[in-house]
């Protein structure tokens, strides 16, 4: 990064922080009644985060989002993208999902699909739902409990679909002669799930969870009809069952969804279904997107997570814009790991140099500044997440050169060396850390070579690729993650537990500890709470303290609220806006 652009979001932060303390760093009013209050259309900063702006049940129009890069897959068994989450209920519904309200209430499970929350017995081992009566998909063909069962069983299939959650894999007491179900197609696996009936579908646990639905209210629980299924080109055309369906697919360009005419209202009580019509504008320029944004000429960014630094100073500066800000806190951690698969990052040494050296001011920076941005992070696991306190093993401020220089030397590079960094080729913001930190480790003779790859294989085929990042060298690369539910488990089982690791689609990139490992299982069995989560903060200190990751930022956004759109908040599931019953005025 060049030293004008480093000033440049120098500024941007600091004006940021100048306006949002200028206007009492926000507000938005207490809810009342379970979040259903509702806020007056008229623009005023923060006003749909505690409240739905503009609230409407008018029908009809064309939501317009757009994103700068296609994600990984809109197929359920193969996504793992908060804004994917998101966006799939509105074509796929899963057993269980998160209450459409605003703010925290959004975080609550209720049932979707299923009639109900999970019954567990067994001590937690197995759990049931009921299916609701009359649900179809987009073909007018039943849904039931079958279609399921084999959309979880599906997903299980790491070579075929890389991205997801392993959760069903690591849980489900599944026979041992089970592959997948295009390789072992004939294994009876009634053992993990059994469908007595097309309404009622059991789990089986190889061991107690008491928190169950929050698995339940994952897309891989969205119905998929087997005879429909075509593997990896599923994604070409999922078969919807909720209220939209899709008119067409071009892959890296545009999806379109229309109505879906065998969706029944009667059975869906969480939907609204609004839109006549979505439009999502794949590969579409960043600093473009967010322009088209405040002109008004489309509603949404799909990826959630705020304005670039392009535009953070025109949005701030001019108070008519500024009233549109809405200024989330997340779940979530933006961090470099560092990866000790590719030397010198072997050695730990090697890996604190890196520590040390950060200019952690200008990491954030980069992401916007302390209230776009976020807090400057000393550890993994964000502020919300039970377990969480404030670590201090390493500097917060510009780097301490000389403590890098000396961990160096204890390490046998004296002199420093050279490594690869990889970030988000269509991320700014990654672009602009990758550069701070290309800086920031010449000072102390690390020579960093940044590559940047495609949002969308960059997990699949790239950074989350142990094969890949082994032999092309990457010893660092930007990384991002937001809990899959608001405890230690949901946050940081799949990035900490070095079990989860396959041979593609990876989100734990770095963190391989057998010591690690052993508390991650004692959090699993611990049925006390506190317990619980003090264990899931032990992991947190020691992960800091073997050096696996750089955190920087736990995350604020800056997003603009979309014009001539109805519905609009923030939800506390995904501390994004809610696209389930977004409308257009």
């Amino acid at each position: 990064m060049t030293k004008r652009s480093l000033l440049a979001l120098t500024a941007a932060g600091t004006a940021l922080a100048l306006s949002l303390s200028a206007c009492g760093g926000g507000g938005g009013g207490s809810q009342s009644g379970g979040g259903s209050s509702a806020a007056a259309a008229k623009d005023v900063q923060n006003a749909a985060l505690e409240n739905v702006f503009n609230p409407s049940d008018k029908k009809g129009g064309t939501l317009k989002f757009a994103i700068s890069e296609d994600w990984d897959s809109i197929d359920p068994g193969d996504t793992y993208y908060a804004l994917s989450w998101n966006l799939i209920r509105i074509y796929g519904r899963p057993l269980v999902t998160y209450n459409p309200a605003p703010g925290a209430k959004g975080r609550e499970l209720v049932p979707d699909l299923a009639e109900s929350l999970g019954t567990p017995s067994d001590d937690g081992k197995t759990w049931t739902y009921k299916l609701r009566s009359g649900v179809k998909f987009e073909d007018g063909t039943p849904i039931t409990s079958k279609d399921v069962k084999y959309a979880v069983l599906r997903s299980l299939d790491k070579e075929t679909f890389p991205n997801g959650p392993t959760y069903f894999n690591d849980w489900l007491d599944l026979p041992k002669d089970f592959k997948t179900v295009y390789k072992t197609p004939d294994v009876n696996t009634d053992q993990a799930i059994e469908t007595p009936d097309d309404q009622t579908i059991v789990f089986h646990l190889k061991k107690p969870y008491g928190g169950f639905d929050n698995f339940a209210a994952l897309p891989p629980t969205i119905p998929v009809p087997q005879a429909k299924d075509t593997g990896s080109k599923y994604r070409d055309h999922p078969i919807a069952s909720g209220p939209y369906m899709f008119e067409s697919v071009q892959a890296g360009k545009q999806y379109t969804l229309v109505r879906n005419p065998n969706w029944d209202p009667a059975t869906d009580p969480i939907r609204k279904a609004l839109p006549d019509r979505y439009e999502i504008s794949l590969g579409v320029n960043s600093d473009d997107l967010d322009n088209r944004i405040i002109s008004g000429d489309l509603h949404v960014d799909l990826a959630g997570t705020g304005v670039q630094p392009a535009a953070l100073g025109r949005v701030l500066s001019d108070p008519t814009l500024k009233e549109r800000v809405d200024n989330p806190t997340g779940a979530r951690t933006w961090y470099i790991p560092i990866v000790p698969d590719v030397k010198p990052f072997d050695n730990i040494e090697c890996r604190k140099a890196v520590l040390y050296a950060a200019d952690r001011v200008s990491l954030q920076n980069a992401y916007g500044g302390e209230y776009a941005g976020g807090e400057i992070a000393t550890g993994l696991m964000p502020p919300s997440i039970g377990g969480w306190k404030k670590l201090d093993l390493y500097p917060t401020g510009t780097g301490d050169v000389a403590k890098a220089k000396e961990a160096l030397a204890k390490c046998g590079q004296p002199n420093g060396f050279e490594t690869t960094m990889a970030y988000r080729s269509d991320r700014p913001k990654e672009k602009a850390a990758a550069e701070s930190l290309q800086q920031s480790l010449a000072k102390v003779g690390i020579k960093l070579n940044l590559k940047g790859y495609p949002t969308s294989d960059y997990f699949t085929l790239y950074f989350g690729k142990p094969k890949f990042v082994k032999d092309n060298g990457i010893g660092l690369g930007t990384h991002g993650w937001g809990a899959d539910w608001n405890d230690g488990f949901g946050f940081m089982s799949q990035i900490t537990d070095s079990r989860t690791i396959r041979e593609s689609g990876n989100y734990n990139i770095s963190i391989k500890s057998p010591e690690i490992d052993k508390v991650i299982d004692q959090a699993y069995v611990e049925t006390d709470k506190a317990k619980r989560d003090a264990l899931w903060g032990q992991v947190d200190q020691m992960v800091m303290e073997q050096a696996f990751v750089l955190p920087i930022v736990w995350s604020k956004a800056v997003l603009v609220r979309p014009k001539g759109a109805t519905n609009v908040f923030v939800t506390g599931a995904f501390d994004m806006y809610e696209y389930l019953n977004m409308g257009v005025a």
